[in-house]
């Protein structure tokens, strides 16, 4: 097939078109700019054809001539099949060019009259070949686009790597792919490689990550699939796209659910395709397989003693045809080598071909073979049907278990089991157990598992203390999303009725809500006081406890006097050790008290110790959130690359479960901007504020606004700066939030202020904010307000001032600890030194930047000493050259009037005054108002 067209500039396809193969396109792109070809290669349904697709729908509009050839494997034994899709169009227009010899052999290829064959006609066929596509490239750029070259018919292969070998120097090139086995390289790779030009890029194509096969499967109308669903798929899929988009749609259109502990249901199309194997081997060895498919971690031994005694010889034949691997678990068992499966894939369509006996038949042979009580406990329900309450009790002791392990999500698929074999009248109840059940989904971050269970209880139970504790699920499911909840906050307090322990659990809640959906600190503090006194009352010291942290975090905020009282209250004994270590619990609030006061040091200890706590128990959600506040120690403390690292290592977590994503993508955003790349600051502190407004947390939304103004003000647009942290003050001054501490945005709002020409604006700001933090003693945050003030002072001329006022910022926060905001500080002071005749050196800011790794910074660094040293000082002669309106408007900015002022005092618009004051920084060859105060004072010194 042939496409012919003028040259145009390459286009760019859709970017939904193609998930998770930016880097690997982006590697493709440069080669075929280069002029160069490229092989893509992979395992099936890897999703080869669609990175082949997308470049050739890019760079085919760079050629003349495009041609196209897709082989199959039942077409691969009819000879030159593939060399009539590539030339059958085209070879009559450049027919005449050829010699009578070629001319001949080729027509005869293809169309299939006569005799033709290789080695028959073997060099004019060769030779025929080559000068077609050489005709053609003396006419224009050829593009010759090959899909599964492992299926081209030998006779097209050859002919096609004889004229690819020969092109050197012709605009032709090539955009193949071709199916590989797993390994990186195999001889039929480096087989194929051989059919291309000399030079092409080869690229394989890799498995999706969880969160690109969610991107997949939503992009294909399969986005309502719950988190823990599309966790299975990636896994049984290995992140193949083809085998996870199958999957989806089989469970898309058959919604009943999987039972807990069995693999997904595999669709009839991949069965076939993984399994074609499978007949070779005898029946014995099949049920091998299925033994070891059920199993978590199936080894020989453990074959051995679930009855399969042949198990070494039927897994080696198994291995033989490419089934399954065999490798020797760890260095100190070696007695004991681990079944693997070639995919997971193939493990979960062998147990879907089973029927439900055989499945049951080996579940109950591998419950008193496993060793491990927890799959001993699986297996055991697997093999029993109907309820059985000794089963029930046995997977009850087996999901506390799990959950001491860290298990949590495993004990919530065992709770489930146990709730499915526990008898209506038992204690605890069914519902009892799918509670519990929930409770560890939403420890292991499992939200959508957490409301689907808690709706099937308030389905059903008419009991308050079940129904409460549902109502809670729904609304701890829903995380920072409460507007979607809303309605369940009545429903709840009517439930708990006059009950002092379920009244605890719900104002708990509302606490919640009157924070982050209403933005209201003074509700949420008294609702947390007043859950905290429920619950004493009622014995609950879980809740109790739970309370006063969040009263106390609520009061952090508000920079309230009460907070330290509150937060040792908290910390008092007993303690409960799942509020210890809890992301809302004291030890949280005790490490936000300590970061905002500067403490830089005890609060990496206790954040670190509360993250090793939440790891070795599971807690995803805690997880995710002190993450984050190691990621905040580390930044604050200057080492910019290790909070990148940790942020998005975070931000991973929470878009792979959903959980705290706003917050997460708002604090990376401040991390990139600190240390990584500030268009994606800038991306991210937008999504941020997207998903603030989208849920109505105004809590949330100044912290993100906040996040985008810091990004802005690197970027270099202060102005942007100057519109989101005013959004912030005002957010913040409704919220009733007074601690400076606690976002930190006043230092960066005022500098933003300056340069676009409203120090008196920052002053009033700076005087302000000074006044809270004084009275609450955030020493770091007065430092940072000091140098934004020596920036206002440098504005107004005082430059003596402004440079002594910056060096001992400089101090004080070297002092304090915090390495990023000393090395502004020098960046500050080596701006206002190179003002001064003579210049000045970034060598010390540049040290300063690069011990934290603040790129951004160095480059803002790089960027000021390209420009060279300071202009020599501005003669008043220099105001010549300027325009009437300029030099009014020059006149009053040496006067020490604002933007604002000069506009009301012209008649004119603000933004005429900054398109004036442009033209004269260009004309007098200066950068800001600075220079231009100084040259006021260089006129009153004449």
């Amino acid at each position: 097939m042939t496409v012919q067209r003028d040259f145009k500039e390459p286009g760019r396809p859709r970017p939904d078109l193609v998930i998770g193969r930016e880097e690997l396109l982006a590697g493709a792109r440069e080669q075929l700019a280069r002029g160069g070809s490229v092989l893509v290669h992979g395992p099936a349904g890897i999703g080869k054809s669609t990175v082949l697709r997308s470049l050739a729908a890019e760079y085919g509009e760079t050629a003349h001539t495009v041609l196209r050839c897709s082989a199959t494997e039942s077409e691969s034994h009819l000879p030159f099949l593939a060399l009539a899709d590539l030339l059958g169009l085209v070879a009559d227009e450049v027919a005449a060019q050829l010699p009578a010899a070629q001319r001949t052999a080729l027509e005869s290829a293809l169309t299939g009259r006569g005799e033709s064959t290789l080695e028959r006609d073997g060099l004019a066929l060769r030779l025929a070949v080559l000068s077609t596509l050489r005709a053609l490239a003396a006419r224009g750029p050829v593009l010759i686009v090959a899909d599964d070259l492992q299926w081209l018919d030998p006779a097209s292969a050859e002919l096609l790597g004889f004229a690819a070998r020969r092109l050197g120097g012709m605009p032709v090139q090539m955009v193949c792919a071709v199916r590989t086995a797993t390994d990186q390289r195999g001889p039929e790779h480096d087989r194929y490689l051989r059919a291309t030009p000399p030079e092409t890029l080869s690229v394989r194509v890799n498995p999706l990550s969880r969160t690109q096969v969610a991107e997949l499967l939503g992009h294909r109308g399969y986005g309502d699939l719950p988190r823990s669903t599309v966790r299975d798929i990636h896994r049984t899929s290995a992140g193949n796209p083809l085998f996870a988009l199958e999957l989806g749609r089989a469970l898309a259109e058959n919604p009943a659910p999987t039972s807990p502990g069995e693999p997904l249901p595999v669709p009839t199309s991949l069965r076939a395709l993984v399994l074609n194997r499978l007949d070779a081997l005898p029946a014995e060895a099949r049920r091998t397989l299925l033994v070891a498919c059920t199993g978590a971690r199936p080894t020989l031994s453990l074959l051995h003693a679930a009855g399969r005694d042949n198990a070494e010889a039927e897994t080696a034949q198994a291995a033989a045809l490419g089934l399954l691997t065999t490798e020797i678990a760890d260095a100190t068992d070696r007695d004991a080598p681990v079944v693997r499966f070639a995919h997971p894939l193939i493990s979960a369509a062998l147990y879907a071909e089973a029927t439900p006996q055989e499945r049951r038949d080996v579940h109950a042979a591998l419950s008193t073979a496993a060793s491990d009580p927890i799959e001993r406990a699986r297996h055991l329900a697997l093999a029993t049907t109907g309820t059985d309450p000794q089963v029930a009790e046995r997977l009850g002791e087996a999901a506390a278990v799990a959950r001491d392990r860290g298990a949590p999500s495993v004990a919530a698929g065992l709770g489930l089991l146990a709730a499915r074999h526990t008898p209506a009248d038992a204690q605890p109840s069914p519902d009892e157990r799918r509670l519990q059940a929930a409770e560890d989904a939403l420890t292991a971050g499992e939200n959508d598992l957490v409301r689907e269970i808690a709706r099937q209880v308030l389905a059903h139970t008419t009991a308050p203390a079940e129904r409460v504790r549902a109502w809670v699920l729904v609304i701890n499911s829903a995380g920072h999303a409460l507007a979607e909840v809303d309605t369940v906050f009545p429903q709840a307090l009517a439930d708990a009725g006059d009950d002092p322990l379920l009244l605890a659990l719900v104002h708990y809640q509302l606490a919640w809500r009157a924070l982050l959906f209403s933005g209201d600190f003074h509700e949420a503090r008294e609702e947390a006081a007043r859950a905290a006194a429920l619950a004493a009352r009622g014995g609950d010291r879980r809740t109790e406890l739970m309370s006063l942290s969040l009263q106390a975090q609520t009061e952090t905020l508000m920079g309230h006097p009460d907070a330290p009282a509150t937060i040792k209250r908290a910390l008092k004994e007993p303690q409960d050790p799942r509020v210890a270590c809890d992301h809302n619990g004291a030890g949280a609030a005790r490490f936000r008290w300590l970061i905002m006061g500067d403490q830089l040091s005890e609060a990496r200890t206790t954040i670190s110790a509360l993250l090793r706590e939440v790891r070795r128990r599971g807690m995803v959600e805690s997880e995710v959130h002190f993450l984050r506040g190691l990621a905040e120690t580390e930044l604050r403390s200057g080492h910019c690359g290790r909070a990148l690292d940790l942020a998005r290592e975070g931000l991973r977590l929470a878009r792979d479960t959903g959980i705290g994503v706003a917050a997460t993508a708002m604090f990376t955003s401040l991390a990139e901007a600190a240390g990584g790349e500030v268009n994606r600051a800038l991306s991210l502190a937008r999504e941020a504020v997207e998903r603030a407004e989208e849920h109505n947390d105004l809590v949330y939304l100044s912290r993100a606004l906040g996040a985008l103004g810091h990004a802005q003000l690197v970027a270099g647009d202060a102005a942007g700066t100057v519109r989101s942290l005013g959004r912030v003050r005002e957010l913040e001054e409704g919220l009733g939030i007074t601690d400076p501490a606690r976002g930190r945005w006043h230092g960066d709002l005022a500098e933003a202020l300056v340069r676009v020409g409203e120090p008196a604006e920052a002053q009033e700001l700076i005087d302000v904010t000074r006044e809270r933090a004084m009275r609450l003693e955030r020493e770091s945050v007065l430092a940072v307000l000091d140098r934004a003030e020596a920036l206002v002072r440098a504005a107004r001329g005082e430059l003596e001032p402004a440079m002594r006022q910056l060096t001992s910022v400089q101090d004080r926060l070297a002092k304090l600890g915090y390495g990023l905001e000393e090395a502004r500080a020098a960046y500050a002071l080596a701006g206002l030194r190179e003002r001064q005749p003579g210049g000045a050196s970034y060598d010390e800011a540049t040290l300063l930047f690069r011990r934290c790794r603040a790129l951004p910074w160095l480059r803002q660094v790089e960027t000021a000493t390209v420009t060279g040293p300071a202009q020599p000082a501005l003669s008043t002669a220099a105001l010549d050259s300027l325009a009437a309106t300029e030099r009014q408007v020059a006149a009053l900015v040496m006067e020490g009037a604002t933007n604002r002022e000069i506009a009301a005092r012209l008649f004119i618009s603000v933004k005429t005054v900054e398109a004036t004051l442009t033209r004269v920084y260009r004309k007098l060859g200066i950068r800001s108002r600075v220079d231009i105060v100084r040259l006021a004072a260089g006129r009153r010194s004449d």
